[in-house]
């Protein structure tokens, strides 16, 4: 009798039945908190809206905000928003983004910070953003070599991102208008 005790490792096919809001993360399940409060849902909202806007002219990119990515049969995430820029082949994404948003809430700081930021490396996401609404910050990473690289840190500035079929500005203090 082993005194290792059994870990359950659960698929994309497992997910797929679950209810409620979840992430499949390397197999293990990941219960998703209630929904976002206001503060997030208008920071999401307003990283949508200026990158949607951004990419008007972009024939190849598209912002999507919350949907799931299967990054592997037993990888879902749910990233807050993100932008695409090659045709979906379902109505899943199962291709790395180019640009991946993620607001922070207190409860998610350790997934965003950690669990995810190796994640995305791991899958080669261009660029990673964690945006802290309580401090009215945002931290940018950039994939370099297979590894993620600090642009900065940024409040009210604007910062260019390079995509893989497109490049866009983005100006950080528009996410803090509404929020107060």
């Amino acid at each position: 009798m082993s005194m290792h005790p059994a870990v359950e490792a659960y698929t994309v096919q497992d997910y797929l039945q679950w209810e409620g809001d979840w992430e499949l993360i390397h197999g293990q399940p990941v219960a998703m908190g209630p929904s976002p409060s206001l503060g997030h849902q208008q920071v999401s909202a307003a990283i949508f809206r200026q990158l949607d806007e951004s990419l008007d002219d972009c024939p190849h990119c598209q912002a999507v905000f919350e949907i799931d990515v299967e990054f592997a049969q037993d990888t879902v995430v749910r990233p807050d928003v993100l932008v695409i820029c090659y045709p979906p082949e379902s109505e899943r994404l199962t291709r790395a983004p180019d640009l991946i948003f993620e607001v922070l809430s207190p409860k998610t700081t350790r997934r965003d910070e950690v669990v995810k930021f190796d994640l995305y490396r791991t899958e080669g996401v261009l660029h990673y953003v964690l945006v802290y609404p309580e401090v009215k910050m945002a931290k940018v990473w950039r994939l370099v070599e297979g590894e993620y690289r600090k642009v900065g840190d940024f409040h009210d500035e604007t910062h260019g991102f390079e995509l893989s079929r497109c490049a866009l500005d983005f100006d950080f203090s528009r996410l803090w208008k509404r929020k107060g």
